[in-house]
């Protein structure tokens, strides 16, 4: 017997069909929203004035201190990270790993 998985998106905000998940950062934070196009455009139009004039990162771009987010982990910041995060509203242990996406927003935190 076969079977068939259909997985359909839904627009985040009015729950029709969604086309397209849509990754955008604000304030050291990633999301993803589900959008139509109607909504993805709206969505596009309103943060077009702040792209045009933003500076595009990379993910691999270093931080003011020289290091990317790998090389601030190992050189002993890692302290300094979980404070960060912490004072942000990220849950983070008090010992362990770091999570990648904690370092990222710490890293881009620390560039802009």
């Amino acid at each position: 017997m076969a079977q068939q998985t259909i997985i359909q998106l839904l627009d985040d905000l009015d729950g029709s069909e969604a086309s397209e998940t849509i990754v955008f950062g604000l304030d050291g934070r990633t999301y993803e929203i589900d959008l139509n196009d109607k909504n993805a455009t709206k969505l596009r139009e309103a943060l077009e004035p702040y792209v045009d004039k933003g500076r595009k990162l990379s993910q691999t771009r270093s931080g003011r201190r020289g290091g990317t987010i790998q090389a601030a982990a190992s050189n002993g910041d890692t302290a300094q990270i979980r404070a960060w995060a912490k004072k942000n509203g990220y849950e983070v242990n008090d010992r362990g790993r770091v999570s990648a996406e904690i370092k990222a927003a710490y890293a881009k935190a620390e560039v802009a």
